[in-house]
């Protein structure tokens, strides 16, 4: 685990990071994109990371991907590249920088070193786990392909590298439906998210068995809570996450991906609405739509939220927290991946 007071002992010995209302007045075309959710006096503080991390990835030939889950000065204010979990496999694998920076949590941080072998991967926190991904593990894969044989098993990206390697194909939340209408079998194994499994079986023609694993996020909303925001306000929209349970889906307007979610919000402009998921996403898009009140019940994601400005620094000026797969490991890994690219962008190209 990080230690927090050596971290800052190093970088004060680079850097001055001293909050600056100078320095934020300097950014403030930066400030501008969060300006609604961050207030003057944080970004002072946040503004001296700000520059020094974006000079510094250049310095280091870096690139940052960030996931829709980070906080909004991670977001907005160093971020290459940000996205949900199947836009980030994807720009893994375009970007030229031979240093990738991964904002999100570990199994994130390993498809990019899976799909990228010979690149540098870092993660600003090497606790930033996930508790789906470490619902499941490579043994579990094979007690379910035990109980239905011929399955082909169709794994979400939120798991490791070894679950990964032990599976027919990885899929998102964006794609799983399209990803498992694509196997040659009547019968489908999904793992690890059970409430995702149901919520694609309500739509597929496949027969679809899962693994019991959920988020622990997603799966604190209840429908119950869902209905009590609309009695409240009729006119709120609600738009949730396919890893919440199916009665809150069932409750919500539009379901999907974290970046289906924010497109939907930016095409419809609702007058109010409500993101059933974890609640950093509804600040990252808070200034780019004024004219929509966001109502927060938020549920935050504790393993997102230990990367932070501090450690990105800290990660980037010593070439430290590196992100390695076995190769033998991440070249079955890869497949599974690469394999969920190709059938979604054939799927796109229909």
């Amino acid at each position: 685990m990080l230690d927090v007071t050596p971290i800052g002992s190093v970088l004060a010995e680079h850097y001055d990071l001293a909050p600056s209302v100078d320095l934020a007045e300097d950014t403030r075309d930066i400030y501008a994109r969060m300006s609604r959710v961050v207030t003057p006096a944080d970004w002072a503080m946040f503004a001296p990371y700000v520059i020094a991390i974006n000079k510094l990835k250049k310095e280091r030939g870096a690139v940052i991907l960030a996931h829709n889950y980070m906080t909004p000065e991670i977001y907005h204010g160093i971020a290459d590249f940000m996205g949900d979990s199947l836009q980030l496999a994807i720009r893994a694998t375009e970007v030229e920088q031979d240093v990738i920076v991964q904002c999100g949590v570990h199994f994130m941080a390993e498809t990019s070193k899976i799909l990228n072998p010979q690149k540098t991967v870092l993660i600003p926190d090497m606790e930033a786990g996930c508790s789906l991904a470490e619902s499941i593990t490579a043994a579990g894969i094979e007690d379910m392909r035990a109980k239905f044989p011929g399955a082909p098993v169709v794994s979400y990206v939120n798991t490791t590298a070894e679950v990964k390697a032990a599976s027919d194909v990885c899929c998102t939340s964006s794609n799983a439906l399209q990803i498992v209408e694509a196997m040659d079998s009547d019968t489908v194994i999904m793992t690890p998210d059970q409430y995702l499994a149901q919520n694609v079986a309500k739509q597929s023609s496949k027969k679809i068995v899962y693994w019991a694993g959920s988020c622990i996020v997603h799966e604190m909303y209840t429908a119950e809570e869902i209905r009590a925001y609309r009695e409240n306000d009729p006119e709120i929209r609600i738009v949730a996450h396919p890893e919440c349970t199916p009665d809150v889906v069932a409750e919500a307007d539009f379901t999907g991906s974290t970046s289906a979610m924010i497109n939907w919000v930016k095409r419809n402009k609702p007058a109010k609405t409500l993101l059933v998921t974890e609640c950093s996403m509804a600040s990252n898009i808070a200034d780019e739509l004024p004219e929509v009140e966001f109502t927060k019940s938020c549920n935050m994601c504790p393993f997102m939220k230990k990367i932070t400005l501090e450690k990105v620094l800290y990660s980037l000026h010593t070439m430290t927290q590196e992100v390695t797969v076995d190769p033998a490991v991440a070249e079955k890994a890869r497949a599974s991946v690469q394999r969920m690219i190709d059938l979604s962008a054939a799927a796109e190209n229909a």
